[in-house]
Parts: C-alpha cells; sequence; structure tokens
C-alpha cells in the first residue's frame, strides 16, 4: 500500500470505532488500587490537577526520591480524576493537561505512529488483525493440511493472560483464551463468552453491569466455564501478590476493604459488578486479556506454594478457554497448539494445528517464509521492504495500527545526578529535538508511517465526540505546524534550540559546536536484537553524536530486555505502545507510578542492582 491510502484506510478505521457498541480501553489495578486512589484524592483537592490554564512546558518540581526526577504527585492525581469524572469536557481538558506533564518531562521521545506490515500468503484467507496489533488466526482457511504455519517472535515470556503485557503474547492469548467480548474481522466489539441474544444490562447511572454468560461453556478439558471462574479470575487480577502490570485497569471496579473486587456469581451464567464511575469502553476492558477468566484448579496444581504464578501456563496441556490449547514446546524452536473440541465457537474454526516458529532472527523468518515454510511472518526485513512495495506485493500487507514507537528515559538514571528535574527535562527535551525522525521514517520503517510529535497517537479518539490530536478552541498544542510537542522535521532551528536546552541544563559547546569536554554526555541506549530496532537506536545514536552525546547501543535477549526496563535498569530504551482501546487514557494511565508499564520509573526510587 501507498501512503495515501494507508491514511485513508486508516482514518475510515478511526471513524468506524466512533460507530462501534464498545468505546477502547484497558484494564486497572483493583481495589487495592482503589485504596490508594481514595488516599489521593483525600489529599487532594478536587479540582487539583485539572490545569486548564497551565502552560507548557509544566514547571517540574523536584520528586523526594531522586531530585533529578520529577515529582509526579499531579499526574498520579489527574489519572485518578480523569478515570472518575463524568464531566466529559473535562475530562478532554485533564487528558490534554496529562500529555503536557508527560511531554514535559522529556522521559518519553515519539519518533512515529505504528502500523503494521506482515507477510501472509495469498492462499490463506480469514486472518485478521485489530487497530491494537493482536492477530486473530482461528478463522484462517486455504491452509495445507488444516495447519497454519505462523512467525510471531521468540519465545513468550507468559501465556498467562493476567501477566502478558506484550503484543506478541497477546497474539497467543487471543488464539487460546475468550473474554466476555472479542473482535471480529471488522474491528467491532462483539458477544464472546457472553450470550449473545442478551449478553449484558447496566444501571441507569452506568455503575452495575450484570452479564450473562453463553449456556454450557467448558474449558479445554471439558469441566463447566461458569461466571464464578470470573469471580477468581478478576480477584487474581487484583492481588498485590501476583503483582500484574495490567492490574490497574481495575481501578475504577468498586471493591472491598480486603482488595477484592466487587464481582459476583448469581448463577453459572450471570456475573454482576459494579464501578465506581461510569465506563465508556467497558466492552472493551471485557475484550482484554486480563479481564479473560482462568482455570482455578490448573493455576493451583502447577504453583500450589504462590512462587511461580504463571508456572500453568508453560505446561504443555493447560487448560483454557480459546480455539486452541498447547500440545508442543520446544523452546527456541517452535510451538504447536491444537484445535479446542470445547471452544464456543469450534464449528467456525477449520484449522486443526496452528504451528508458531520462535525466533527473533528476521533473516531466518524471512528465508523461511520465502520457503514455504510458514504461511504468515509478522516481521519483514528492513531491506526486502522497497522490493515488496516496487512489485506491489498482495503478500505484503499493512495493516492500520494505533500505537507510537517512542524512546524511554529512566528519570532515575545516573546520567542526571547533580541535575534538577527542570535541568533534567531540559537534557531530555534537547535529545528528543535532536532526533531525524523523517530518516527513520523513510529508511528504516518504510512502510507509510507517519512521524510522531506527541504520545498519544494521530487518529485516537477523544472521547467527546472528537479526535485528540487536534487543535482546537479548547486545547492548541506547543508546536502548531505538527499539531504536537516536537516539530516533525529536524531543522537548523530545532537544533539550535536543542542546544539552548542542553545550555539551560549546564552544558557547554565548543567553537566545532559539539560539547564541551568538560561537560561530556553519554550513556547506553538498550534495545532488544532484533534488526529494526537495533537500526533506529543506531539512527539515533548518529544523531546525537552530531553535538557530541555518546551513545552505545546495548543489546539484549527479549526476556532481560522487558525485565531490566521494568526495574529501571537503563539509561534509556527503545519502547512502543499499540493503544488497548481506543481513548487516550489508555496511553496516559500507564504511566501512574504503581503500574506495572511505568518503565520511565515516575515517581519511583531509584533501582538498585545489588537488591
Amino acid at each position: 500500500m501507498r501512503n495515501k491510502l494507508l491514511s485513508c484506510v486508516l482514518v475510515l478505521a478511526m471513524t468506524l470505532s466512533l460507530f462501534t457498541a464498545c468505546g477502547k480501553q484497558s484494564a486497572n489495578d483493583g481495589n487495592e488500587v482503589a485504596d490508594t486512589d481514595a488516599s489521593q484524592e483525600n489529599a487532594a483537592d478536587d479540582s487539583a490537577g485539572t490545569g486548564s490554564e497551565a502552560t507548557w512546558p509544566t514547571t517540574l518540581t523536584n520528586s523526594v526520591h531522586n531530585s533529578a526526577a520529577p515529582d509526579w504527585t499531579e499526574y498520579n492525581q489527574l489519572i485518578f480524576n480523569i478515570k472518575n469524572t463524568t464531566d466529559y469536557n473535562e475530562r478532554e481538558v485533564m487528558m490534554h493537561r496529562a500529555e503536557d506533564i508527560l511531554m514535559s518531562t522529556g522521559a518519553v521521545v515519539p519518533l512515529y505512529y505504528y502500523n503494521d506490515p506482515y507477510l501472509q500468503k495469498t492462499s490463506i484467507n480469514g486472518i485478521y488483525s485489530s487497530l491494537f496489533g493482536t492477530k486473530y488466526f482461528m478463522y484462517a482457511t486455504g491452509c495445507a493440511d488444516n495447519i497454519l504455519r505462523v512467525s510471531l517472535s521468540s519465545d513468550p515470556t507468559y501465556l498467562d493472560p493476567t501477566l502478558n503485557s506484550s503484543v506478541d503474547g497477546a497474539c497467543l492469548v487471543a488464539n487460546t483464551f475468550a473474554g466476555l467480548y472479542t473482535y471480529n474481522a471488522e474491528g467491532e466489539c462483539i458477544p464472546a463468552l457472553a450470550d449473545p441474544a442478551n449478553p449484558y444490562e447496566v444501571s441507569e447511572d452506568g455503575l452495575s453491569y450484570t452479564f450473562h454468560l453463553r449456556k454450557d461453556l467448558k474449558w479445554s478439558d471439558g469441566s463447566p466455564l461458569t461466571a464464578s471462574d470470573f469471580v477468581y479470575s478478576w480477584n487474581r487480577a487484583v492481588s498485590s501478590s501476583l503483582n500484574a502490570d495490567y492490574a490497574y485497569m481495575f481501578s475504577n471496579f468498586a471493591g472491598y476493604d480486603d482488595g477484592k473486587v466487587k464481582a459476583k456469581a448469581i448463577d453459572d451464567n450471570t456475573l454482576t459488578f459494579p464501578l465506581t464511575s461510569p465506563c465508556a469502553y467497558i466492552l472493551d476492558l471485557m475484550a482484554f486479556p486480563i479481564f479473560f477468566p482462568v482455570n482455578q484448579a490448573c493455576v493451583d496444581a502447577a504453583d500450589p506454594d504462590g512462587v511461580n504464578p504463571g508456572a500453568w501456563a508453560e505446561n504443555v496441556g493447560f487448560v483454557a478457554s480459546g480455539a486452541f490449547t498447547l500440545q508442543e514446546w520446544i523452546p527456541g524452536d517452535k510451538m504447536v497448539y491444537v484445535k479446542n473440541p470445547y471452544f464456543y465457537d469450534a464449528d467456525n474454526v477449520s484449522v486443526d494445528q496452528l504451528v508458531f516458529f520462535t525466533t527473533a532472527d528476521e533473516e531466518v523468518i524471512f528465508s523461511a517464509y520465502k520457503n514455504g515454510e510458514i504461511d504468515f511472518a509478522d516481521s519483514v526485513p528492513t531491506e526486502a521492504i522497497p522490493g515488496f512495495l516496487s512489485s506491489n506485493d498482495p503478500e505484503f500487507v499493512i495493516a492500520p495500527s494505533l500505537g507510537t514507537y517512542y524512546f524511554a528515559f529512566n528519570v532515575n538514571s545516573h546520567m542526571f545526578d547533580g541535575k534538577s528535574s527542570a535541568q533534567a527535562a531540559a537534557m531530555r527535551r534537547a535529545m528528543g529535538l535532536l532526533i531525524d525522525r523523517s530518516y527513520i521514517v523513510n529508511n528504516i520503517g518504510q512502510t507509510g508511517q507517519v512521524i510522531a510529535t506527541s504520545f498519544i497517537p494521530e487518529g485516537m479518539l477523544d472521547g467527546n465526540g472528537g479526535v485528540f490530536k487536534t487543535s482546537d478552541d479548547k486545547y492548541a498544542f506547543p508546536d502548531a505546524s505538527s499539531t504536537g510537542y516536537y516539530p516533525a522535521e529536524k531543522t537548523d532551528a530545532s537544533v539550535n534550540e536543542a542546544k539552548a536546552l542542553l545550555e539551560e541544563a549546564g552544558y557547554s559547546f565548543g567553537s566545532d559546536g559539539k560539547l564541551s569536554p568538560d561537560t561530556p554526555i553519554a550513556f547506553d541506549f538498550l534495545t532488544n536484537n532484533s534488526q529494526s530496532h537495533i537500526l533506529v537506536a543506531e539512527a539515533i545514536k548518529k544523531d546525537l553524536a552530531e553535538v557530541g552525546i555518546e551513545v552505545t547501543v546495548v543489546q539484549e535477549d527479549w526476556p532481560t530486555f522487558l525485565q531490566d526496563r521494568k526495574d529501571g535498569n537503563y539509561d534509556v530504551a527503545r519502547e512502543g505502545w499499540l493503544a488497548d482501546f481506543n481513548d487516550p487514557i489508555n496511553m496516559l494511565e500507564m504511566f501512574i507510578t504503581e503500574s506495572g508499564n511505568n518503565d520511565p520509573q515516575f515517581g519511583r526510587e531509584p533501582f538498585d542492582e545489588e537488591e
């Protein structure tokens, strides 16, 4: 596809989503977080954080944990207020204020807005991808011997839907588990385990929901799947002992004093629960993995002591609820899934076997695809893209997507030692201005990605009848020409602005235009060992070297990379976020202090490698 066509498809997809029954959102961390939020509410004025008259960049104050890091109290309070207001005009204002604060820190540097390129044999039909990057393989047709062979990535960290936080892991989850709702090929949120004839009722105030399950649902072992399984699974998800990255998605679910969600199974087919505030995207939450049920007997048998909560889904044959079950797993080689005869829609699943080849080597994947060893490849080598584009090859697909590729600074990195939070933010914003986004998009991405000048992606709705990334009478983005926070193109003016910010932070430059040896900047840039990510890191290294900033690109295997980012054991790292639902709160709530996805470490104590 060409750039113009891709833009039209994306705009159409976003427009259509306005008319679906679901809003878009993600998940949160239950009553434990609700208790934290309540204490924040009591500690702050009700109007705190609305910031309708604030200017950008926001004046930052120092964190109590680290004087070089920003205090994160206002941001945390803002997210709480956003999730609990029923005034949608004010909600939109507060979300802009939250993004202003986030971007003022300079810790999140957007590069481009995602699209989703992949390879698929033209003989295969029925595979589809959501705007959020999830691939659905269960309805594929045209597979030789009814076996679909796929390459997604290397071995997943988690197959447990409650613990997974990666896009490739979500693809595996979507094909092995089911929730109350799911997405169809048209991007509509539709009933899955919920009864399609009578899926739910909601009270007039929007706070009480009753969902009805399909009759005679079963787990993959043939045992009954009931409303009680949801109650167990949701309370497991919000438990502090599990420490799930996405637990914060339950934050507006009402809870008990003991931290459990106020969900009840009225009978085997009826689930009811209250919210603390109306949630326009509740159906999208019901389609998100952390809200999927898991089998308690299987979980308890694999981990009776609670030491390894994801162990139950590491065993071949673990009990699931989706279209496929895991039959074989050879780490570093392949995972073999077989059709689940107890899946609620098994009659429409024609694939008998789903084989995932697990490698991060794009050249190996590409070779296997060309040789006919796999039918679907979720990655394409950078050097192969021009050939596919020039030939208009129908096997090269560019699907619309909703998310942002970026890199993040650890606000607790030692590179900011001795600086105030304002100086550290100036350093980071300066480096964001030095990046040649056009080069990255045109020479590495190559598939029509749109340059990102804000974190909230282009086309995301604002929850108030419009598109968020729009300047209007209610809000104007700081950079009017790019409708964002950074200019779309790197220019002499942006380089000069970057140097001025670095000088504000205490750095000086020599006659050659580079940093003085007396005030150096050097850091490690962390990435996983995938070709395209490495190329982006090298491009960033080159851009920063032009003013004398020294960058060392460090590659790690996928599991280690994920853990180091989560722990804050890094200086700067490549990042990407595909939305979980079409609302800005999903992109903003991930950065609250207690979120498992708060990689920049906002509001946290510095990581101690010796602990």
